[in-house]
């Protein structure tokens, strides 16, 4: 590594320490090694503007977070909600398994473990801490564990992004995210099976069947979108960034015209935080442009790649050491900035030991999600420990068998490949 490659490193660092964002401190540091290595400062404006102003994938990002906050406003979780309870409230920890299932229907149309986590995961931790059902600690733990599955199953902002970097296709992404999806659904399910019969969680009272086909009537609507979403995609109508647009306007025609549960102040509020979350996202993404550029000039990716071909690594191996990496990782920094600018110093690795770039994509999206919910930075938790107001200490405690099941949930995608691969390839995926 060069000098002014390590000046901008230690720029960036000292940056972030002081607390500016990352994306700044990775522009700043990009325009000081361009300066020490006697470039033309005018190649930082020039990657930033070509990488924001030409990637037509990055528009779904924006529509996506729309779509979601549409949905929180109006009364379409809460219509969800109902269904989900329908469904498996009967069972003891009935409860705790709504929360998983609504997750799993909700990650089908948001794309977001955030706005999973502060659309439903509200609501959820009211009702199951209501009258002291379930304890506040162990009601935010299970809501912050199912809404990893947002971005997993399609449609998926993180997976738009490994798109950005990898060139690989989205629409094959979002499909190989299924089966991994319900598969940490299922290893959740699973724990909170076990800790309800363990600690006597409360049985709810079942639904009447006279009930269901209204309650199934109500939701409707709402258990259609990722139909409609995800029907457009593979149907050929629409491309993966159209189809999060008409996720927007579908979650706005359902909550407004359908179900009238929109005020134009809630509609305002949606649109400007939607627009703040963007442009945080926006100036973290021009950042990894930039930055990339000067990761590129000094060869980083290549030379990783000759050095670990030289050890003659499996691809297996290689798979393992990538995800004790980022689950490291994930314990310390944000998982866009792990995805924008650690993710692709290892895809030529990869692609040299010709791992699929789909099944590469999924393992890494999973390895980040997890992040969210690993102490001590996982952002999920301090989200959660802000709507529970419960000891950060106590959230942890009951987040780590939710997460020790997902990482043997994830040791099996990692070591099967065909549980990401089987249907994109069943819908003529030829990776």
């Amino acid at each position: 590594m060069s000098i002014a490659f390590q000046c901008a490193v230690g720029l960036i660092i000292a940056l972030s320490l002081f607390g500016l964002p990352i994306g700044h401190a990775m522009i700043a540091g990009s325009i000081l090694y361009l300066l020490v290595a006697g470039q033309d400062l005018s190649i930082a404006a020039e990657q930033l503007l070509n990488g924001m102003y030409t990637n037509y994938v990055i528009l779904a990002v924006p529509l996506f977070i729309l779509a979601a906050e549409l949905m929180n406003i109006g009364s379409m979780t809460e219509r969800l909600l109902k269904f989900c309870d329908a469904l498996v409230g009967r069972f003891r920890g009935g409860l705790a398994q709504v929360n998983i299932v609504q997750s799993v229907i909700f990650a089908g149309m948001s794309g977001s473990a955030i706005a999973d986590a502060a659309g439903t995961g509200r609501m959820m931790q009211a009702m199951m801490t209501k009258d002291g059902k379930y304890p506040p600690a162990f009601a935010a733990a299970l809501t912050a564990a199912s809404s990893v599955i947002g971005p997993i199953i399609p449609p998926s902002i993180p997976m738009v992004l490994y798109a950005l970097v990898s060139d690989a296709s989205i629409g094959f992404l979002f499909l190989g995210g299924v089966i991994p999806g319900l598969l940490l659904g299922l290893s959740q399910m699973g724990i909170v099976a076990a800790t309800a019969r363990r600690r006597n969680f409360p049985v709810e009272a079942p639904v009447p069947v006279r009930a269901l086909p209204g309650i199934t009537w109500r939701a409707l609507p709402v258990i259609l979108m990722p139909v409609v979403l995800l029907g457009g995609i593979y149907g050929g109508a629409t491309t993966p960034t159209e189809a999060a647009a008409v996720a927007a306007a579908y979650a706005l025609a359902i909550s407004v015209i359908l179900y009238r549960s929109v005020s134009f102040p809630d509609f305002y509020r949606s649109l400007a935080y939607s627009a703040r979350t963007t442009a945080s996202i926006g100036m973290l993404i021009a950042g990894a442009l930039v930055f990339n550029y000067v990761v590129t000039i000094e060869n980083i990716p290549n030379a990783l790649r000759v050095l670990l071909t030289s050890w003659d690594l499996s691809p297996l191996t290689f798979l393992i050491i990538v995800n004790v990496l980022l689950l490291v990782l994930g314990c310390l920094l944000e998982g866009t900035t792990i995805l924008l600018i650690i993710v692709p110093v290892l895809i030529p690795t990869a692609k040299a030991l010709g791992i699929d770039m789909v099944h590469f994509g999924v393992v890494v999206v999973i390895n980040i999600m997890l992040g969210l919910i690993t102490p001590p930075y996982g952002l999920l938790l301090f989200i959660m420990k802000q709507i529970a107001e419960v000891p950060l200490r106590d959230l942890v405690r009951e987040t780590l068998p939710f997460l020790w099941a997902m990482i043997g949930a994830l040791a099996l995608i990692t070591y099967f490949p065909s549980l990401v691969l089987w249907l994109p390839r069943l819908l003529g995926y030829q990776g």
